[in-house]
């Protein structure tokens, strides 16, 4: 894979708005993804995710702003944007008619790749994905884990610069999904830029170098995981329940922290300046539930939206 240079961004997201008649989805976003970096962006049902990564890639018109991939308007210039791009949509949206190698070879003839030069760089890149053993296989004669592989593969036929994951591993049982982790982590290591939008808290926390966090087509926070988890969540909570509202709201005053709902229990943010005289108070209470654990990224959503990730 060409290796894009260290020196330049791989895509840059400039102001963006959209509105659909006189509703607003999206709101002054900018952000930036450099070369060999993750960048994950979350967000609830409703947040402008979508309507964020149609305009990345050019399938969305901006209301305002602009998106521009390397030295490319990704509106203005979209042909030669779209040859830097490979997207993986939620769909594998495979062609049932042609097998694992078909698909490949056949989707290259869309950059120009044909013949002897499209079946070399589909080997290869049955190669990468661990599908060579699979190239005459019929595409329902492969399990959902092998469909996302070869969905990859095809993203990467054109040796992109940029690749967008949208909802990667939707579907997919524990072990295709690490199979899956597997492949995006070297393809990040391979220098490429990839944009990640995920519905699964340990695969953004595992995958991605930032975030940013979106709530109603707005950015409401951004950074690594590890520095969003401390600085919103904090670093432990306590899941408690049996203990009233009331109570609760009560001692989160009194120790200067946070707490909200949780299904039928809470969670309680230990302050990490003391965060054993508040535990030994929870452990004092006559408590149906009471678990401590370090703070996650379903805790930062909790304590900035009120509610978990769906």
């Amino acid at each position: 894979m060409q290796l894009a240079s260290s020196e330049t961004t791989a895509l840059n997201a400039y102001d963006l708005w959209k509105y659909y008649g006189s509703h607003l989805v999206v709101q002054g976003v900018n952000f930036t993804l450099h070369p060999g970096e993750t960048l994950g962006l979350l967000g609830a049902n409703g947040a402008g995710k979508t309507t964020i990564v149609g305009m990345l890639y050019g399938s969305v018109t901006p209301s305002r702003g602009f998106v521009k991939l390397e030295q490319y308007d990704v509106q203005s210039q979209a042909r030669q944007a779209r040859h830097k791009m490979g997207i993986v949509t939620q769909e594998n949206n495979l062609d049932p008619d042609f097998r694992v190698m078909e698909n490949l070879t056949y989707f290259a003839h869309y950059y120009r790749i044909t013949g002897k030069a499209a079946r070399q760089r589909a080997g290869e890149l049955l190669a990468q994905v661990g599908l060579q053993d699979y190239a005459r296989n019929r595409i329902d004669e492969l399990s959902g884990g092998l469909k996302r592989r070869l969905v990859l593969a095809r993203a990467l036929i054109n040796h992109p610069q940029v690749v967008f994951l949208d909802e990667p591993t939707t579907g997919l049982d524990p072990d295709a999904r690490q199979d899956f982790w597997r492949l995006v982590t070297e393809l990040k290591r391979s220098g490429c830029g990839i944009l990640l939008t995920t519905h699964y808290m340990d695969e953004a926390q595992r995958l991605c170098d930032r975030l940013v966090l979106l709530q109603q087509g707005k950015v409401i926070d951004e950074g690594s995981p590890s520095k969003l988890i401390e600085r919103t969540a904090g670093k432990e909570v306590a899941e408690v329940e049996g203990i009233s509202e009331p109570v609760l709201k009560q001692l989160a005053t009194q120790y200067h922290t946070w707490h909200r709902p949780f299904g039928t229990s809470y969670i309680i943010c230990l302050p990490p300046d003391n965060p054993q005289s508040l535990w030994e108070d929870l452990s004092s209470m006559d408590t149906i539930k009471l678990n401590r654990r370090h703070a996650n990224l379903e805790d930062v959503f909790l304590r900035l939206t009120g509610t978990l990730l769906d």
